[in-house]
């Protein structure tokens, strides 16, 4: 299935927000970058910012945050006509330096619920049957878990890292061994809980600082994205995922 069609759900979504991080430097996008934020480059003819936002509606998500920083004034432009989203922007422009995923959520938190959806704003993928975000809506389960994670094979396409986490098989993960590899690699995609944020530091701070946490308490758990992820995160990625997405 292509990442523009529209899975269908196995159960209703549950009604909660997302937060969309769209504030970074995009670094690794450059010479792209120096003139157009990363949420903005295009693939297969619609921007990167755009797929991440159709997921969510193909979800049942109606309502996103959308954090701005590096170049955001072009976000929100590009975001001020949509209608499909009720779309509210957290606005980091006069920040100095980006805050991280982590210092970006928690200053969006008084926007967001007690409970919310994560996703990258250049996150990528294929769907099989269902919406793999809807899954995890549906199996979600705020009384085992601190934070549920998308993951993709570390074999993806455009991902040439050494992967991030072990599955057991209840879902509960682990980070790979130190120098090792593992087989699962965060495809930028979760769902947390507001508290988790209580005692996290002021300023900018990684979501890995929370994934450990939850890794400590036995409380981090995945689920294995249904499709495939494309990691596009130079200017010659940006290729390979248009021809893996037009053969899809």
């Amino acid at each position: 299935m292509s990442a523009d069609a529209k899975p269908t759900m196995a159960k209703p979504a549950m009604a909660m927000p997302a937060m969309v991080l769209a504030a970074g430097l995009g670094k690794r996008m450059r010479p792209i970058t120096d003139t157009r934020p990363k949420p903005l480059v295009h693939v297969g003819g619609r921007a990167l910012i755009d797929h991440a936002l159709a997921r969510l509606t193909e979800a049942g998500i109606r309502r996103a945050v959308v954090n701005v920083h590096y170049l955001g004034d072009q976000v929100v432009d590009h975001l001020a006509d949509r209608t499909d989203l009720a779309i509210t922007i957290s606005d980091e422009r006069e920040i100095p330096a980006p805050l991280e995923t982590g210092g970006g959520i928690k200053r969006a938190l008084p926007l967001l619920g007690p409970t919310f959806a994560v996703m990258n704003s250049d996150s990528l993928w294929t769907e099989g049957a269902t919406s793999n975000l809807g899954r995890m809506l549906t199996e979600w389960r705020p009384g085992e878990m601190d934070t549920l994670l998308l993951l993709a094979a570390r074999e993806s396409l455009g991902y040439d890292g050494a992967g991030d986490f072990e599955m057991a098989g209840d879902g509960r993960l682990a980070r790979r061994a130190p120098g090792g590899t593992a087989p699962l690699v965060y495809a930028g995609v979760a769902i947390l809980r507001r508290d988790l944020f209580d005692d996290t530091p002021q300023g900018a701070f990684s979501l890995n600082l929370l994934f450990d946490r939850a890794i400590a308490a036995g409380r981090l758990y995945g689920v294995r994205l249904d499709g495939e992820w494309l990691h596009v995160g130079t200017p010659e990625a940006i290729r390979d995922a248009e021809e893996r997405l037009a053969a899809s």
